[in-house]
């Protein structure tokens, strides 16, 4: 059995009442606020960072105007869609609308490749020592197959209307926490209400401070605006497939092999 003298015994009591001291102090602190994708608001928003929105329809041209063609296959495929569906989009709640119009369109899309693939309500979670977001985001491409690895791009909400919250803020959180996660600059992402499409640019300037550029609203119950939907989204396609095929070739991303 050790003795202690007895300024030995002195020290281990001063350590002891400190260490509890110390306890006492974290055991008052407040916890980091978390907020949830589904209920954020523009007030929590501006709560936690820096965001203004920029008013800039120029931003979109290198997305919007692009040399994408549309088979007659496709453009065959969204006037039937449309025919079958364009009377009751805004009438659907928002398990109907993903099921009838959403799921088929993205389908067709088709998002899934060797690199990346399409992922629905994955969980995604960014942690700082002033707040974390977390959540299950509707839709989102990640690189990885088995296992959502990297995001690239998001769709927010896949609901019927405003009255069951604004996905505006909800996209914004998602995109803020890829653009944090990734390491990047700019992320691309679109929000859905009812028939109305949203194409959103959000781009980090510093240390929480970020600004996005909302784009035109896209009617999808129109044939023209169905078409620049299809043709948008094909853009973001194509251009993650460069993305994805140049972190490949230079060694930073592998394939998901588990």
């Amino acid at each position: 059995m050790k003795i202690y003298k007895k300024t030995e015994l002195d020290l281990l009591r001063k350590i002891e009442t400190l260490e509890k001291e110390i306890k006492e102090i974290k055991s008052k602190e407040e916890p980091i606020p978390t907020y949830q994708y589904s209920k954020m608001r523009d007030i929590d928003l501006d709560r936690i960072v820096n965001i203004s929105q920029k008013i800039n329809r120029t931003k979109f041209d290198n997305w919007f105007i692009n040399d994408i063609t549309i088979s007659d296959k496709d453009e065959y495929f969204l006037r039937e869609l449309l025919r079958k569906e364009e009377n009751y989009i805004s009438l659907y709640n928002e398990e109907t609308l993903k099921m009838r119009f959403l799921s088929p369109l993205l389908r067709r899309i088709d998002f899934k490749t060797e690199q990346f693939q399409d992922f629905y309500n994955e969980k995604i979670t960014y942690k700082t020592d002033k707040f974390i977001l977390n959540g299950e985001v509707d839709f989102v491409i990640f690189t990885g197959l088995r296992r959502a690895k990297k995001p690239y791009f998001f769709i927010q909400e896949f609901k019927g209307s405003e009255e069951y919250g604004n996905p505006r803020p909800q996209l914004l959180a998602e995109l803020i926490s890829a653009i944090e996660l990734n390491d990047w600059k700019e992320i691309k992402g679109a929000y859905i209400i009812g028939e109305n499409w949203n194409f959103v640019i959000l781009e980090k300037l510093d240390k929480d401070k970020y600004q996005y550029f909302i784009s035109r609203t896209f009617n999808s119950t129109f044939m023209d605006n169905l078409k620049d939907i299809f043709k948008n989204l094909l853009f973001v396609k194509n251009k993650i497939i460069q993305m994805t095929s140049k972190t490949s070739l230079s060694g930073y991303e592998q394939n998901d092999e588990h």
